[in-house]
């Protein structure tokens, strides 16, 4: 494939729908208006092939025209610098968007998903629950102070910050006005809607292929 290429998986349960990452990328590429497309890896049997690109034998990973990136925050940079929509290129405003994507990554997501995990196991004692809530209030004073992460507009700190705060657990887990007005905000822009939509119907596709008996 030339261009720019996402890849995702050809299929996953219901569950992570809506979710999974590849959604990051593709909704980067429609705030920014550029062409893309999407390919496919399998869920099931992920082989050397895959290794190849991903060696962790997730998803997504991207190719634009040979420039290969994997982990979704390394490719919304790589598409954030082709884009003054994503990030800005006055330093100050660069910066500010850095600082707030990695923290979306180290900082929150690092805390929300052990978190979730360990809330799986139905245990009311989540051993996590103390630090999701240090770290989820920090994020209510933040934005109680502020519509945007960085440059005073949206840009690829909030698409990231956004997408890591509106999974539901995270999301129904206490009470944060600002923080629920941030992610219902930022998840109303019509290229999150759009991405959204892509995915879930990529998926929806599969479970029609999947259920068409084999010869």
């Amino acid at each position: 494939m030339t261009g720019l290429t996402i890849w995702t998986y050809d299929w996953v349960p219901e569950g992570p729908r809506g979710f999974v990452r590849d959604l990051r990328l593709r909704w980067a590429c429609e705030e920014a208006g550029m062409a893309y497309q999407v390919g496919a890896v399998p869920f099931e049997g992920r082989g050397p092939e895959h290794l190849a690109l991903q060696p962790f034998g997730q998803i997504p990973y991207l190719n634009d025209d040979g420039i290969e990136v994997f982990e979704s925050g390394a490719g919304l940079l790589h598409l954030a610098r082709k884009s003054e929509l994503l990030m800005p290129r006055d330093p100050a405003g660069e910066a500010a968007v850095l600082q707030w994507v990695v923290a979306a990554l180290n900082s929150l997501e690092m805390v929300t998903v052990p978190w979730w995990f360990l809330g799986l196991s139905g245990s009311a004692d989540n051993a996590l629950t103390g630090w999701l809530t240090m770290r989820l209030d920090h994020m209510e004073r933040v934005l109680a102070g502020r519509d945007w992460l960085a440059a005073d507009r949206f840009t690829v700190a909030d698409l990231l910050m956004a997408d890591v705060l509106r999974v539901p657990a995270v999301r129904a887990f206490g009470d944060r006005p600002a923080t629920e007005a941030y992610v219902a905000r930022v998840t109303a822009r019509l290229a999150f809607e759009k991405a959204h939509a892509d995915q879930m119907a990529h998926f929806a596709a599969a479970d029609a292929r999947r259920a068409v008996p084999a010869d």
